[in-house]
């Protein structure tokens, strides 16, 4: 009794493990939706295209509030100060960046160094009694290091004014050529138009006269005199000369003054040159034909043609020819004003 009393209670307990549900492992479709949201690459933010700025040398306004300013074109130039909004700059030129690093503006105004800020150089290269630099040129700098970026030259025998003193390094007033940088979408300059600086004209020169030897006619001999002409009969004019025009008091005719320059201004899209052996790299070029209108041309190294390339603009300058080109003119640029 007693052992089939154990058999029976055995058989209970087995049919009890087996009436146990068993967990069902998770679908194999949930388990690849956990995978695909871990694996999920993050978005990139989409790059914003940058608008395009033009600056020229002059006054410009800072148009927002605590504003960089960089001791390099880059943000790893170090801050050398901060402008409020409605600050005036001065720019000195456009500097345009042709790969900068991600987020990085790629236009920058290079101006001159802010006011109240102040700059250092080494004091081996600085009398010690008279306070003049001592070598032909010295680099001066943002910070008291050669890590620090360098914004501008002292030449041999200018003075400095010294602030204080910072181990080998002298903090002085900055010159009056010294610079600094800021992205140049945070300044703005007055009037529609790029104003250039004035450029001389490229118009081929006017060939001088050259001198010309003109050999002088010598007179034909003189005819024997005739024997059997009349006494004081007066003798005959030699045949081929011509008497010599009696002198006047009259004035030299006046000299003919030189044309004025003409002045054009022709609307049309910046392209390169096709041909390598054209006078400029640059050309206007007509947008309803795409005739080349004018090549354009100009000596200011504040002016960066590229920068208006494939841009729709009016340029007014001298216009001239090139003995080369004869059929296309050259526009000397002295104003550009942007359409579009």
């Amino acid at each position: 009794m007693k052992m089939n009393g154990w058999m029976i209670l055995g058989m209970m307990f087995c049919a009890n493990l087996v009436a146990q549900p068993v967990a069902d492992p998770p679908p194999a479709a949930a388990q690849k939706t956990k995978a695909a949201k871990k694996a999920a690459p993050t978005e990139k933010k989409p790059v914003v295209a940058e608008k395009p700025i033009a600056l020229v040398p002059g006054p410009a306004t800072i148009t927002g509030d605590n504003v960089n300013v960089r001791g390099k074109a880059s943000f790893v130039g170090e801050i050398i100060a901060r402008l409020k909004k409605g600050d005036s700059v001065k720019v000195i030129e456009q500097v345009i960046r042709e790969k900068p690093k991600a987020d990085e503006p790629s236009q920058w105004a290079k101006i001159g160094y802010p006011t109240n800020s102040h700059v250092w150089v080494h004091a081996t290269y600085i009398d010690a009694s008279n306070k003049v630099v001592l070598p032909n040129r010295l680099n001066v700098r943002a910070g008291p290091g050669e890590n620090y970026s360098i914004v501008g030259l002292i030449e041999k025998g200018a003075p400095v004014k010294e602030i204080s003193v910072k181990g080998n390094w002298l903090e002085i007033e900055a010159p009056a050529d010294a610079y600094a940088f800021v992205a140049a979408r945070y300044l703005k300059q007055e009037g529609p138009e790029v104003a250039v600086p004035p450029v001389v004209s490229i118009a081929p020169p006017i060939a001088e006269p050259q001198p010309t030897t003109t050999p002088v006619a010598e007179p034909p001999p003189v005819a024997p005199p005739d024997t059997n002409a009349v006494a004081g009969t007066p003798p005959a004019e030699p045949p081929g000369l011509t008497p010599a025009p009696e002198a006047t008091d009259a004035p030299p005719p006046p000299a003919e003054e030189p044309l004025p320059p003409r002045i054009v201004s022709h609307e049309g899209v910046v392209k390169y040159t096709v041909s390598i052996q054209a006078p400029t790299m640059y050309a206007l070029v007509s947008p309803e034909t795409g005739r080349t209108i004018n090549y354009l041309y100009t000596s200011s190294t504040n002016l960066d043609l590229n920068f208006y390339k494939g841009r729709h603009i009016i340029v007014t300058g001298e216009e001239g020819l090139d003995k080369r080109w004869k059929n296309t003119p050259i526009i000397t640029i002295q104003r550009i004003q942007v359409l579009k």
